[in-house]
């Protein structure tokens, strides 16, 4: 199912999306959670998010974390993955191919609703619309104060500062307020 890729020491996502018979969702989330107990099992597996469907609807989502793509790929094709995939594909056939993310996917939240990341373009914008002003009040306010030490340590003050602050405040906060310009390609798509 997977090809291979290049190998990454960053956690990794995975999203997989399974449309379930009318009338087996509750056959197919036993399984599926017995599936997610065999992953859990395996090193690396930071975790599994589900999302049920909506209203009437019959698609599940599935978003699968692991601490890196060597730990994902020995998942993927562990004999465990394959037996519980086709005990979970009696009542549920994948809706579509996994969606894999690494880099700056993962800040932008899913909105409520399962959805493809936003364009490349916009996840750029945003993240310089993100960090331009903090850049401003390092550069104005903070700066000057490590201005004696060498230029290695003084420059690593500010993406240790920075970063955290994206993730845990700025981008989540961001993909909230601008939800609806950053997922428009996704509306209507389920």
């Amino acid at each position: 199912m997977r090809t291979s890729s290049p190998e990454f020491t960053e956690p990794v996502t995975v999203v997989y999306t399974w449309e379930v018979q009318p009338g087996g969702e509750g056959e197919f989330e036993r399984r599926a959670h017995g599936l997610e107990g065999a992953a859990a099992a395996f090193p690396g597996h930071l975790g599994v998010t589900w999302l049920r469907p909506e209203g009437d609807g019959h698609r599940y989502h599935a978003v699968v974390r692991f601490a890196d793509t060597r730990s994902l790929d020995r998942w993927m094709t562990s004999p465990e993955r394959a037996a519980w995939q086709d005990r979970v594909q009696e009542y549920g056939r994948p809706a579509h191919a996994a969606l894999t993310t690494t880099g700056l996917e993962t800040w932008f939240n899913v909105p409520g609703a399962p959805a493809r990341p936003p364009a490349r373009w916009k996840m750029s914008l945003v993240t310089i619309l993100a960090v331009y002003p903090f850049a401003l009040l390092y550069d104005g306010l903070v700066a000057e104060f490590f201005h004696a030490w060498p230029l290695a340590a003084r420059t690593l003050v500010f993406p240790i500062v920075l970063a955290p602050l994206l993730t845990y405040a700025v981008m989540p906060f961001l993909s909230r307020v601008l939800r609806a310009w950053l997922y428009r390609h996704s509306r209507g798509r389920r």
